[in-house]
């Protein structure tokens, strides 16, 4: 595999219509190819506006199988491009059974395989469990023909754990596909606070791990959310090397070099030093005193 790759981030504003944002979306990841991005995302749920929001029965309507109507305009994309894209689907598996999904198309448009949302969050604006079986396909890393990637998917952005394994199993560039932003009736100060974190716990997954992050979140005012953009790519020791606009679209391309990884795990041999030995309690829910 090559040591430069370009990521495509494609920040966007949902509209109404997942035909058009469907449509949109495609054409910006058309756009970012020929700017020369090699592995482009989108943002979570990208054919919609952030439905979770409420709890609504019709709106698993908007649910699709895969291989369904993203994936039939992608693959042929990601081939004509050649490109790999990281895609979001709501996917329906059957009649009462729906994941958050990602779907990953190499660039010769065949389906690498899935990741179905392992942390399912449930907070206000944030229904997410009410729409969304939790994943059942463990923590994956898929080959492509530019680097091998890992998928996981907004609340699993707050988990060491998935970003561990996640690397463990080769992965040299974590996406993760966001909708996050601030509830109308939080205060500024928090507001502040809740960017700042979110961005600090990836660039530490980045460090700890001595891996790539690409964080593709999305714009605009949606009922009492206000999503806060701010899409980036942070490399191994952590340093942001593109951050997008809180408030308008925006595809952020960004070189990364993948050598980058073995010359910082060698200074800072994390992996090397973890006692594997002692880390069985890691897999109780809480340990009583």
């Amino acid at each position: 595999m090559q040591q430069i790759v370009t990521l495509g981030l494609i920040q966007s504003r949902a509209t109404v219509s997942p035909s058009r944002n469907l449509a949109a979306t495609a054409q910006r990841v058309r756009l970012a190819a020929k700017r020369g991005a090699q592995i482009i995302c989108v943002q979570e749920l990208f054919r919609s506006p952030y439905f979770p929001q409420t709890e609504d029965a019709d709106l698993f309507a908007l649910a699709e199988s895969i291989p369904g109507p993203t994936t039939e305009v992608f693959c042929p994309l990601a081939r004509e491009e050649e490109v790999v894209v990281v895609v979001s689907v709501f996917e329906k598996r059957a009649a009462g059974v729906y994941h958050n999904t990602v779907v990953v198309i190499d660039a010769d448009g065949a389906i690498l395989g899935k990741y179905r949302k392992m942390h399912i969050p449930d907070d206000p604006g944030f229904y997410e469990k009410f729409y969304f079986t939790p994943g059942d396909l463990g923590f994956r890393t898929f080959r492509t023909r530019y680097a091998n990637i890992g998928t996981l998917i907004c609340w699993d952005q707050w988990f060491p754990e998935a970003a561990r394994l996640t690397a463990l199993k080769g992965a040299e560039i974590l996406f993760y596909p966001t909708a996050i932003g601030w509830h109308s009736s939080e205060p500024i100060t928090i507001r502040k606070d809740q960017q700042s974190v979110w961005e600090l716990v990836q660039r530490g997954h980045a460090v700890t791990n001595g891996v790539y992050v690409a964080a593709v979140n999305r714009v605009g005012k949606e009922g009492e959310l206000k999503f806060w953009g701010h899409s980036f790519v942070a490399d191994p020791s952590g340093a942001i090397l593109a951050r997008g606009a809180q408030d308008k679209p925006e595809t952020l391309i960004v070189r990364c070099d993948l050598s980058k990884i073995a010359e910082t795990r060698h200074h800072w041999p994390f992996l090397r030093d973890r006692r594997i030995d002692a880390y069985h309690e890691i897999t109780e829910r809480f340990l009583e005193s």
